[in-house]
Parts: structure tokens; sequence; C-alpha cells
């Protein structure tokens, strides 16, 4: 089966993406109920049954939901999240702890290299959020002549793009990434000011101008044949449009002379489904530590 990778769902009401190896597959983050889950996977030609792990960005409810752990632990799928969401998890859940005397959550730390079912393996990359700790993750594929195969870098709730966030995703082919709100649409929203200051802060959520200075900064530091796709996440209902995501994520791509495919992901379908074989393929070889 080819590799490929989409998003179930983004946004503020749950977020879910999913990518597949070697007909083993793994969530990023399980924000939706499982029947809803099923419904998404089906949508892209996939059951629960092609689900072998999931791996956690943080804790906030809009990227875990407590039936789904049950699901998890009737089926056998692994949970891949730190430490220091444990209490979290417990906290606001009755599903956690039997998934844990399962032996189905497994701990990973800042950077360790979690390997997957289908020859993928995933890096975690911690982010600025006011849910600590947050991450993004660096997904690799199978190895190949010159390294991995294809690789993902994926980010969806993140105050700031930090040099080692943009180090972590140098060279990606995939790049997904949050452009949540425009500025001034927040600014003008008539929300409280704590709530826009929160979203505004270097804790909270990535605008679509630092979003665009970002993509910038990881075609910069990449060779400039990696990027095929740049996937935008987590846009806000209230205060973001898809097409002024896409203007911002369009003049990026322009400004760095990169012919990559935008993504708009979406709350409430799937996105489209993008193939990681064939010109995937990393141009240049990686240079040893």
């Amino acid at each position: 089966m080819p590799a490929r990778f989409c998003v179930l769902a983004s946004g503020s009401a749950g977020n879910c993406a999913f990518v597949q190896a070697a007909g083993a597959g793994v969530l990023i983050d399980a924000g939706l109920g499982p029947r809803f889950i099923a419904s998404r996977l089906a949508s892209v030609g996939a059951t629960w049954r092609d689900v072998h792990a999931v791996v956690l960005t943080h804790t906030h409810s809009d990227h875990w939901k407590d039936w789904t752990f049950g699901q998890m632990r009737q089926q056998g799928v692994p949970l891949y999240c730190s430490p220091r969401h444990h209490d979290g998890l417990s906290r606001y859940g009755g599903s956690f702890e039997p998934l844990a005397a399962a032996g189905l959550v497994r701990p990973f730390a800042d950077g360790d290299a979690l390997k997957m079912p289908g020859g993928i393996t995933i890096r975690p990359v911690p982010v600025p959020h006011d849910s600590d700790p947050t991450y993004g993750f660096r997904i690799d594929g199978p190895p190949g002549l010159f390294g991995p195969q294809w690789s993902i870098g994926y980010a969806s709730d993140l105050g700031e793009a930090r040099p080692e966030l943009v180090e972590a995703f140098a060279d990606v082919n995939v790049l997904a990434l949050e452009f949540n709100h425009c500025e001034r649409m927040e600014l003008a929203s008539g929300r409280p000011r704590f709530l826009i200051q929160r979203v505004l802060g270097a804790e909270g959520h990535l605008s679509n101008d630092q979003a665009a200075d970002a993509v910038r900064a990881i075609a910069r530091a990449s060779d400039p044949k990696s990027l095929k796709h740049l996937v935008q996440l987590h846009l806000s209902r209230d205060c973001n449009l898809p097409s002024l995501a896409q203007e911002a994520g369009r003049a990026a791509l322009a400004d760095v002379g990169s012919a990559a495919v935008v993504t708009t992901a979406q709350q409430y379908a799937a996105s489209r489904i993008i193939s990681l074989d064939g010109d995937m393929k990393r141009m240049r070889p990686t240079v040893p530590a």
C-alpha cells in the first residue's frame, strides 16, 4: 500500500491526522470520538484496523477524547505521550488509567526517535504553547539511499516558530503547520481581552503572518526541491478565512521560489490524501551529526 498522509480534522472542535506506510497507520492526536474517527478514516479508504498507534501533541481537550482512549484499549492501540501528560489525562478522563494498566501507554522524551510500524520514525519537538508540554513531530519514512524516503513536519498548536523547530523541520517534503488567525480579525473580534492576549502571545497560536514567516525560514533552511506540500492547520473559525491563510501561505512559498501545493485542512471533513511515494524522496543526502 502506498505511503500517504491526510488530516482527518483540524480546528478547535477536534484535531486528528493520519499517516500510513506499508499498511501501518499512525494517528497524530485523537481529538474526535471513535465513531467520527471511523467515519473520517472511511472517507480516505481506511478503518480503525489500519491504526497501529496514536501520538499526542498535548492535553488540550480538542486533541484527545476519553472515549477514544476506550476504543484504543479495546483494539490494543498504544498511545505515545509524554509522562508529563499523564496527570492531565487521568484527571479529566476515566479511560486513560485502564489504557495504561493494559500496557498501552508508551512514554517519550524530548528528541526521542519513536519507532513505529511501517518503518515510520517520529521525533517529538517541543514547541511553546499554554499546555505544557506541547510537541510538534518530525515524521520520517523508511530509510532510502540518502536518508528517509519522505519526511513530514507537523505542528498544530504553537505561539512561536523557534529556531529549534526550523532546524527540526528542514528538508521535510510535507510541512503541516498552524495558520490559526488573522491578527487584524483577532484584534477586532470582540473577544475578551485576556483571550485575545492569550492567542496573540508567545504561548498561544500562530497568525497567518507568523506561519508564513516560519514557512520561509524552513524553506530557506532546506534543499530548494524538498518541500512539495504545505498543509495549513487549526484555522480559527471566527478569526480567520481560508482565503487569507492561503494567500499568506502562497506568498511565502513564492518568496522562496517553492512550487509546493497548498492544502487547507478543515474541521468537518478529511483533507486531500497526499501520496508520500515517488518524487517525495530527499533531494540531498543527510549529513551525519
